[in-house]
């Protein structure tokens, strides 16, 4: 695993060993940040269920303004501060349980959530977004899940923007309409 452009591009990042994260693959990764390219420099970014924290170093690397990596894993919050040293990058790194995050009310440009896919934690994590109004108007936020799940739909200003399909992999992206002033 490796990162793929931008400043730290082809820097290696460590994978855990013997134990649940599923790091999202670099030819996934690859088409997803071609997909979300324009929005990422001068962003805040959340990277929920940061495992090796790849997703958010991957928007570092491209210009991001500032990323917070959240994950409930000690093992995945250390691995993720040493990736973060690999690169050359300095970040917000919290060992914390993805919707108790939320609900402390912090907002976001760019939101992932790449959940372990049998935990059941879509339909609460986008309920909480949605509820707690954590992404900015005109953000996004890019789901990662089994190919066959079924994604929640979202209430505007939210709407689902396109699916994308890579093998087994689904992507999900989400935008949050600006708001009108009416």
């Amino acid at each position: 695993m490796r990162v793929v452009s931008g400043s730290a591009r082809g820097r290696r990042l460590k994978t855990p060993e013997g134990y649940d994260i599923r790091p999202t693959t670099d030819n996934v990764k690859e088409s997803l940040f071609n997909i979300i390219q324009f929005d990422i420099e001068g962003r805040r970014v959340l990277d929920l269920f940061a495992g090796t924290g790849q997703l958010g170093i991957e928007a570092l690397s491209r210009g991001a303004a500032a990323a917070t990596f959240v994950d409930r894993d000690r093992n995945a919050v250390n691995i993720v501060k040493e990736n973060l040293k690999t690169c050359g990058f300095s970040a917000r790194v919290l060992n914390e349980e993805a919707v108790g995050f939320l609900k402390r009310g912090e907002r976001f440009d760019v939101i992932f959530v790449d959940p372990p896919y049998d935990a059941n934690l879509y339909e609460p994590v986008l309920e909480t977004i949605k509820l707690i109004d954590n992404l900015t108007d005109g953000g996004i936020i890019v789901c990662e899940a089994r190919r066959e799940r079924p994604l929640p739909d979202m209430p505007a200003p939210y709407r689902l923007r396109k699916e994308y399909r890579y093998g087994k992999v689904k992507l999900a992206i989400y935008t949050k309409d600006a708001a009108t002033g009416e």
